[in-house]
């Protein structure tokens, strides 16, 4: 571990650190220009989404929609549709939300500054700083899931990353490791060591440029850390849908707008009531939301989708 008070360590650290990235760093859109408004698109696509999927998504985004304004000008079920198979829709909206404010505004850009990025919809703590670390090369750290696994091994931290005092151990780390001069590539050379080095699973400690520096690999404890924490049990949620298929076309329906997930589209259907079976369920629901008496409905498909905090198994009828 590195001792806060020894600048030597720190700076071999750093050194180490940037040299492995300059070598090591994936070939990313967004760090070709480090324009804000692609570093801005390219952290709210990366929430909960892995970076192959991000890439493919991103180059797709930045196409269609270079800028704020044609981002504030789209309709909205544009905006929605160039989002479709990322999940998550809320954060398409609120980039949208965002970039009508900032244009409503007078501006073009992206801010630089750190109270302007959190008066915008969806953006928290996090993506503030790596907007201005990254797009803006401004001193200050960045802390993702990778960065937290990546510092508690490094000093071997016995204890639940969340608990409070730990977090602010975390951030005293972040503070005192991070490069005043080089931020940008600092910050995306932790987060890239623990995306592909210092992996949670049968990490690369080997291959890693600051080994030397890591509590745990000499205490032979980095299997343990993070400190594992109780998973939240699934709410298990069953539901059956309706395609119905007329004349060559299907049927789609429009969700609330203040419904969740408001203004996606659908097949009719929802949960099954008590003693239901998925037919019956499908075949109430599509008369509780379209009027239409279904003469028949043949098995279809059964998918279960995975959320933070649900599994949803869904059986489809034709």
């Amino acid at each position: 571990m590195i001792d806060k008070d020894n600048a030597a360590e720190r700076v071999d650290f750093r050194q180490r650190l940037l040299a492995w990235f300059q070598q090591s760093q994936r070939p990313l859109p967004w760090r070709e220009s480090y324009r804000p408004y692609e570093v801005w698109i390219s952290e709210i696509m990366g929430q909960q989404t892995q970076m192959e999927r991000v890439v493919h998504y991103f180059r797709r985004w930045i196409e269609r929609f270079p800028d704020l304004v044609s981002v504030a000008q789209a309709p909205e079920q544009t905006i929605l549709k160039a989002w479709e198979g990322l999940g998550y829709y809320s954060r398409a909206r609120n980039i949208q939300r965002a970039a009508r404010q900032l244009v409503e505004a007078g501006e073009t850009e992206i801010p630089s500054d750190y109270e302007q990025l959190m008066a915008l919809p969806g953006i928290g703590p996090y993506t503030a700083a790596a907007i201005l670390s990254i797009a803006f090369n401004q001193p200050v750290p960045v802390r993702d899931a990778n960065v937290e696994r990546v510092f508690a091994r490094l000093a071997d931290i016995d204890c639940p990353l969340k608990q409070t005092a730990t977090q602010k151990r975390l951030a005293a780390m972040a503070q005192t490791l991070l490069d005043p001069l080089r931020p940008r590539h600092y910050n995306q050379a932790l987060m890239e060591l623990g995306a592909l080095v210092c992996v949670p699973k049968k990490p690369s400690c080997t291959l890693c440029p600051v080994h030397m520096h890591c509590r745990a690999l000499k205490t032979d404890t980095v299997e343990f850390r993070p400190l594992p924490t109780g998973k939240q049990k699934k709410i298990e949620i069953v539901m059956a849908c309706g395609i119905l298929h007329h004349r060559g076309r299907f049927f789609i329906q429009q969700r609330l707008a203040d419904d969740i997930w408001g203004g996606l589209w659908e097949f009719p259907g929802g949960r099954l009531e008590e003693g239901e079976t998925p037919h019956q369920a499908a075949a109430r629901e599509v008369v509780e939301e379209t009027g239409w008496r279904v003469s028949q409905l043949l098995p279809f498909q059964t998918v279960v989708h995975h959320y933070t905090r649900y599994r949803v198994t869904l059986h489809g009828f034709i």
